[in-house]
This record gives structure tokens, C-alpha cells and sequence, in this order.
């Protein structure tokens, strides 16, 4: 059984590289159409690979059970003969003597043989149970937290907060920034600075292992993050789409609202909406985001962050994004917080910080005239 035991993990390794694999097949599908030669070589060098590890971990697991449960049975009816080889040929006990402890081998077989059956069914579990440990999941609750009551905050600060990957992974911080209500701020910084988990941190969605929120001045509770998370609506990258338009108390989003937005997103006439539902879903990616904004400004949470909305918009709604869009949230009251690359609308935004290997700087003065392509271009013209 501890052979069994030793298939079954290294069986659900290789199942998961196997998901891996389908995935990778999906979601490259156009490519591997464009490019037959990589598409033998996945198949060849990793999906065959994966495939018979999985194959031989799975009949060498099933194998070993097997013989566990046949050598059970051998080893029951080795018994009884062996009773009765005692009792008879050696003389210690008479025929009744044999046949009672016979019989209480026999009814003792049945539960033997379905604690051994069952071991796989546990050491899976046991496997699983180990997986799902390493994803450090929150507490379970029996029910959703009562949403705690907004205030009319003014200010939101991380102050020393620090988060990293691993023992050895990437570090993000110490961070300290202080949100002012109804700012406008950007973040730049170069791929892998620490954006993306800068916003997470932000947003309350990662746990800092240093440091302190503060709303206000007061410190958030590190067991009630909803207390934090509450005033955040917020674009991922990797955004998902619902079907439901939804306020900030989760009932339908007020129709005058989605209205108004449907017709600064230019998406009045691509959308079918019934009630508060969204009946058509699949958009291109341009489109998608302004569906997100949608759902995102529909809550009216009082901070949005939006992480590289505008880069799958066109050049002409990307200047409606930054000239239009940005400052009426911004005249209704809205705090936002967009990442970007479009250093031609750094001008735009109240505060300019910038991520570098993991710590933020804000930008100002000269720092901040030159992050901008105008200035650069200036510079290089001698203007």
C-alpha cells in the first residue's frame, strides 16, 4: 500500500501537467494551426511525455492495489488452512476449537478486505488535501460576511506594506502611498516591476506580510478585509465578464447610469441588455474591457482601478479614455487609479508613480516632464 501511496502523488503531479497540456492546446490553438512544427513537438516532447507518465504511474497504482487485495484473500485462506493444519495434524485443539476460529477469520475477511479497498480512495484524498494546503486558502465561512457600512473616507494609505513571492521569490515594497478621495493617479513602471501586484496589494485582494492599511488614519483589521476591499471596483488585465449590471448594495445598477455609459463607451448599439442582464457576451477584447468598465462603474464604488485598460482600445477611444472618460469620473467624484503605458496622456493625472524592481517613487517636476513621449521627443530635437 505505501507503493500505491507513492503512484497516487506522483499520479497527480502528472495529471495536472496532463490539464496543463489540454490547456496549452486550446488556448494555442491558432498558433499551433499557423505552426505544424510546433504542434508535432508538443505533441511528441511534452503531451506524449506526460501521457505515458501518467499511464504508468496509473496501471502501477492499480497493479499494487490489486495484489494488496489478493494477498489479503491468500492471506485469510492461508489462515484458515493453517487453523486447521494445527488443530488436526499437530493435535493443540479439537475440530469444534478450528472450526470457530475458521469462522472468525471468514467474518473478519469482509472488513479487512474493504479497509485495503478503501486505502486508494483515502490516499487520494490525503494527496488532495495536501495540494489544497499549499494554496493557503482563507478560513471557511458558513456565510457571506454582512457588508460593513462605507464612511465618508478622505484618505487611504499602505504604509511600510511589503509582499513577496516565495522564500525567494520577487518582493514588492516596503510601499508607503497615500490615496487622497478624488484623485487622479497613474502608475508606470517597466514589465515585471511590480505593478500588477501593486494593485492587488492595493485592492486588499493580496494580504501584505508587512505593513498596515489605514482608512483615515485608523487601521483595517487584517481579519476584516471587506472593510477595506469595499471601496474598490477594479479592470483587471485578465478580466472576466459577468452578465449582471449590479449596484454597490448588489441590486439591479440604475438603468440612467448604464445609459449614460453605454453611450460614452460608443457601445449602445453593441450591447443587449434585458433589465440588468447582459444577453451577449462575446466581444472582441476592445470591447470586452468597455463592458468591464461598464459593470465596474455601474457598483459606483468610490475608487476604481483600472490596469491597462486602454491598451486594447484603438487610438481614437484611447483618447476619448484619457480626455473624456477619466476626468468625468473624476468630476463625479471617483478616485482612480489606472496603470498605463501611454506616456502621451501622462499630463492628464494628478500624481505620477512609477514602480522600479519592486518600490514606488513618485514622479515630479523634471522626473515627470520626462516620462512623457512629448518630452523625450523634445529633447531629442534640442526644443
Amino acid at each position: 500500500m505505501s507503493r500505491v501511496y507513492q503512484h497516487m502523488a506522483k499520479l497527480r503531479e502528472v495529471e495536472d501537467n496532463l490539464y496543463r497540456d489540454y490547456q496549452t492546446v486550446i488556448e494555442g490553438r491558432k498558433e499551433l494551426q499557423l505552426n505544424r512544427e510546433r504542434a508535432r513537438l508538443i505533441y511528441d516532447t511534452v503531451y506524449q511525455e506526460n501521457a505515458n507518465s501518467y499511464r504508468h504511474h496509473i496501471v502501477r497504482a492499480d497493479t499494487y492495489h490489486l495484489s494488496a487485495v489478493n494477498w489479503s484473500n491468500i492471506m485469510t485462506l492461508g489462515a484458515i488452512g493453517m487453523v486447521f493444519f494445527m488443530a488436526n495434524s499437530l493435535g493443540w485443539a479439537n475440530t469444534a476449537v478450528a472450526a470457530t476460529f475458521s469462522l472468525t477469520l471468514l467474518f473478519l475477511r469482509t472488513p479487512l478486505l474493504s479497509a485495503v479497498g478503501a486505502l486508494p480512495t483515502l490516499l487520494s484524498a490525503q494527496v488532495a488535501f495536501r495540494k489544497l494546503n499549499a494554496f493557503h486558502l482563507a478560513p471557511y465561512q458558513p456565510e457571506f460576511n454582512t457588508s460593513p457600512t462605507l464612511t465618508e473616507w478622505q484618505t487611504l494609505e499602505l504604509r511600510d506594506v511589503s509582499f513577496h513571492y516565495g522564500e525567494n521569490g520577487f518582493s514588492v515594497g516596503p510601499v508607503n502611498l497615500t490615496l487622497q478621495r478624488g484623485e487622479l493617479v497613474f502608475l508606470i513602471g517597466g514589465n515585471g516591476s511590480g505593478k500588477s501586484t501593486l494593485a492587488m496589494l492595493l485592492t486588499g485582494l493580496y494580504r501584505p506580510q508587512s505593513g498596515t492599511l489605514l482608512l483615515d488614519g485608523q487601521a483595517i483589521d487584517a481579519s476584516n478585509p471587506d472593510m477595506w476591499r469595499k471601496h474598490f471596483s477594479a479592470v483587471f488585465t485578465d478580466v472576466h465578464l459577468f452578465d449582471r449590471l449590479i449596484s454597490r448594495d448588489g441590486v439591479p445598477a440604475s438603468p440612467m447610469l448604464v445609459q449614460q455609459w453605454l453611450e460614452k463607451l460608443k457601445m449602445q448599439d453593441k450591447l443587449k441588455i434585458e433589465g440588468n442582464k447582459v444577453l451577449n457576451l462575446q466581444l472582441s477584447k476592445g470591447q470586452s474591457k468597455r463592458l468591464a468598465l461598464l459593470l465596474a462603474a455601474a457598483e459606483e464604488r468610490d475608487i476604481l482601478l483600472l490596469d491597462e485598460w486602454a491598451a486594447d482600445q484603438d487610438p481614437h477611444f484611447r483618447r476619448i479614455f484619457y480626455r473624456e472618460l477619466l476626468p468625468w469620473l473624476q468630476a463625479a467624484g471617483k478616485t482612480v487609479f489606472a496603470i498605463s503605458h501611454d506616456d502621451h496622456y501622462f499630463v492628464h493625472a494628478d500624481r505620477l508613480l512609477e514602480m522600479r524592481e519592486g518600490q514606488l517613487f513618485e514622479l515630479t517636476g523634471s522626473d515627470r516632464d520626462m516620462a512623457t513621449l512629448d518630452a523625450v521627443k523634445r529633447t531629442d530635437t534640442g526644443q
